[in-house]
């Protein structure tokens, strides 16, 4: 059995490449929002820094986009303050998830852990209520993998082209 490279994306790498530029695009456009208030010149420019491994990050990844196991639809605009609002609340409650899991894996005293799992438990009820917010409003179409993929390119073009 010969391996040919095959002329589009796998779906799981498709869904990985979503992941990262979907949270790339909401910490890209949050550095920038904070930039101008950094009143400290080697914080400024780390952040300068990240702004730009990010846009790096983001141009190179979505560059990928076009060869996505899926056609995109057209490109139609969404609310776009929202969707960043949520999105940031989404990323924010997904990572606060795999923090407590994988914390929950290294206590060894057994009211930590009791303490963790219930802060676990409400991470992943908060997650549930935002997901299920975004899907309700169109903001996160996951089980249409065209158009999620469409949101993530018009959130990327979103945070690239903001000015800090």
């Amino acid at each position: 059995m010969s391996l040919r490279e095959p002329n589009t994306l796998a779906w799981h790498e498709t869904l990985e490449i979503h992941e990262l530029v979907a949270f790339q695009s909401v910490g890209l456009m949050k550095l920038k929002m904070s930039y101008r208030k950094i009143a400290d010149v080697e914080l400024r420019g780390i952040y300068e820094s990240t702004i730009q491994g990010l846009t790096q990050n983001i141009n190179e990844l979505v560059q990928f986009y076009p060869s996505a196991p899926v056609s995109l639809p057209r490109n139609e605009q969404m609310n776009n303050d929202i969707a960043f609002y949520a999105a940031d609340l989404l990323a924010f409650l997904k990572t606060s998830v795999r923090n407590y899991a994988v914390a929950i894996t290294e206590t060894a005293t057994p009211a930590v852990r009791t303490v963790m799992a219930s802060h676990l438990s409400r991470a992943v009820k908060a997650h549930e209520r935002i997901f299920r917010y975004m899907y309700k409003n169109g903001l996160y179409p996951s089980y249409n993998l065209g158009q999620l993929l469409q949101n993530d390119l018009q959130l990327a073009q979103k945070a690239l082209s903001m000015d800090y």
